[in-house]
């Protein structure tokens, strides 16, 4: 996401250091100046988040969670549908956006189910998070919050499996990975699909319709920028969909919007991959 120029709301998002950037895509910073309540809504990203919460509690909404209170810290994830997130006046959140398999490294053999709301206390049996956010809650620059973040993740991971890494690498468009990591280690289909979706969280197959969806929100923001008129059709065909009606139900899918209301309401929705 960009940073936003109004005073009232603050929001940038934070680049990772090359040595981390196999278990994290970026930290996002929001915080509410303002003397009203600001709501924003946020693309999937079919990623985990661990939400840091200082100052008063921001809130999340979602079709599973009508509300849901960030007080301190919460993980939810990996976030397959369009949530909303409110910040009170004085309310101010710092994200932490896990990559790929990274949330599965870190915590083991935990179970991650679609935006359920994880205590990560509860998943390291210990109260770990409580000490950092303690700390966290005593520094005062950003950048240094990340930094304690970092530093205090560096331990917990494990190293890729094997499984993971070549599900991540792979990048031949025209062979189906399931497929083709499933022959070189000489495993079933069922299995390593299985193995895709403990490490995860997600299917290949949902996974691949996501990405598709991407590229349509993406190509919809290129021509927004420019103010030119949208051709459907072309949106269509860059994508790969059959027709309008498929794009329309991806769109409705992931964030309960059309095409042409995306469009219209873009300027209210973040974006985690801009």
């Amino acid at each position: 996401m960009m940073q936003n120029n109004n005073l009232d709301y603050i929001n940038y998002r934070i680049a990772i250091p090359e040595e981390y950037k196999k278990v994290f895509t970026h930290f996002y910073f929001a915080k509410n100046t303002s003397s009203e309540i600001i709501t924003k809504k946020l693309i999937p990203s079919y990623q985990t988040i661990l939400i840091f919460s200082f100052g008063e509690n921001p809130y999340f909404q979602s079709k599973q969670n009508p509300y849901l209170e960030v007080n301190k810290y919460l993980m939810l994830g990996p976030i397959k549908h369009i949530i909303e997130y409110s910040l009170p006046p004085n309310a101010e959140m710092l994200l932490v956006n896990f990559k790929d398999d990274a949330f599965f490294r870190f915590f083991g053999n935990a179970t991650i189910a679609e935006q359920v709301p994880m205590v990560p206390d509860e998943l390291l049996k210990e109260d770990s998070f409580m000490i950092l956010w303690n700390e966290l809650n005593k520094i005062n620059d950003i950048q240094e919050r990340v930094n304690q973040i970092l530093k205090f993740s560096t331990p917990y991971f494990e190293n890729q499996s094997k499984i993971a890494e070549q599900i991540v690498n792979f990048s031949n468009q025209a062979l189906n990975p399931i497929k083709s990591i499933a022959s070189q280690n000489n495993q079933t289909e069922r299995n390593t699909q299985l193995n895709h979706q403990k490490h995860f969280g997600y299917s290949a197959k949902e996974y691949n319709r996501y990405l598709r969806f991407i590229k349509a929100i993406a190509l919809i923001d290129n021509v927004a920028y420019t103010n030119a008129k949208i051709d459907w059709f072309v949106i269509i065909a860059e994508c790969g969909y059959y027709d309008q009606s498929q794009l329309i139900n991806d769109f409705k899918h992931f964030i309960d919007l059309s095409p042409t209301k995306y469009h219209k309401f873009q300027q209210d929705i973040c974006n985690p991959k801009s």
